[in-house]
């Protein structure tokens, strides 16, 4: 599969994806005239077993604006995440500067992403509330809440993981994610009920390994873990739970964007066996990244990313692909 977004401009990046309760397949991303102008906005598709359809716009500057009763300038990542008939987005926005002084929002939406709720903005920082952006789902916690991975990227860049109530927008805790490096964008998944590993994105200087940090408290305390033998050219990664226990990431291993490809877990993150390359180019300039996983109710997964910044790529396969080349 894949779709492009219906809109003017020429870039498309960053897709999240979640399943509805009806069995369809959500997937958002934001998409504008390039990576940060005013016209960028989040898109939303729905795909059944027809297809994917029209990209609809469900935030933008305007919007974020009318919601938050705040200025906007930008407007980028957003995050999906289905609970019960909740369909939750999370979303970055900005006021002035760059990303580094980005807020987060949220909205809701009950009738499958036909209309949302008006965004409300997280207060996450007593420093004018800037400088936290998404970029992976939550993990649903015990009380209802969420377990939401975040980042801050002003002078300092670190991962934070955020506790948030069943609304998806009252702060209840936050903790950072302490690591020997700059490391933004954490993917985390739950290896039992107190467990997590998360996963993140090399910041640099030089040259970059994929880093993690994981949690024996349920988030209330993170340590860093040593860096995966997996290279990182200071870009995004996925990473899943599978429904028979394994872990599965997706990642660019080398120095650039050009190579997209899978691996996988059998201990919980301890090893990880390279598994298929699901896109590669000789052109270092080539960009297939941001990947984003989610395994449905029926055992496909589903692999979503940046297809050459013009558009989102849309791969389904099953855990025989992973391991035994099956289709």
């Amino acid at each position: 599969d894949y779709w492009l977004r219906y809109a003017a401009g020429a870039v498309a990046h960053a897709a999240t994806l979640a399943e509805l309760p009806d069995g369809r397949l959500a997937a958002a991303w934001f998409a504008g005239s390039r990576e940060g102008a005013g016209d960028v906005a989040v898109w939303l598709s729905l795909r059944d077993g027809r297809g994917w359809s029209v990209p609809r716009l469900v935030a933008d500057r305007a919007s974020t604006a009318a919601g938050t009763l705040a200025a906007v300038r930008k407007v980028g990542n957003p995050v999906l995440y289905a609970a019960g008939d909740r369909l939750h987005l999370w979303y970055v926005s900005t006021a002035v500067g760059g990303w580094a002084a980005s807020s987060v929002n949220h909205a809701v939406s009950t009738d499958g992403g036909a209309t949302w709720s008006p965004p409300v903005r997280l207060a996450t920082s007593p420093f004018l509330n800037v400088s936290t952006l998404v970029r992976t789902p939550p993990l649903p916690l015990a009380d209802g809440g969420f377990g939401l991975p975040v980042y801050h990227e002003f002078v300092a860049k670190h991962g934070e993981w955020l506790r948030l109530g069943a609304d998806g927008a009252t702060l209840l805790g936050k903790e950072r994610l302490p690591l020997p490096r700059r490391a933004l964008q954490p993917a985390a998944v739950a290896l039992d009920g107190q467990r997590a590993l998360a996963l993140l994105r090399d910041a640099g200087p030089g040259a970059g390994y994929i880093q993690a940090a994981a949690t024996a408290d349920g988030g209330g305390h993170w340590q860093a873990l040593p860096a995966l033998p997996v290279a990182n050219p200071n870009a995004s990664v996925a990473l899943l739970r599978l429904a028979g226990g394994r872990l599965l990431l997706a990642a660019n291993p080398g120095k650039d964007r050009n190579v997209l490809q899978l691996f996988v877990s059998a201990d919980e993150g301890r090893h990880w066996q390279p598994g298929p390359v699901v896109e590669a180019s000789a052109d270092k300039g080539a960009e297939f990244s941001y990947p984003a996983l989610l395994q449905d109710r029926a055992g496909r997964i589903h692999l979503a990313y940046t297809w050459q910044r013009q558009g989102i790529r849309h791969v389904v396969f099953g855990e025989a692909w992973l391991t035994e080349g099956k289709p």
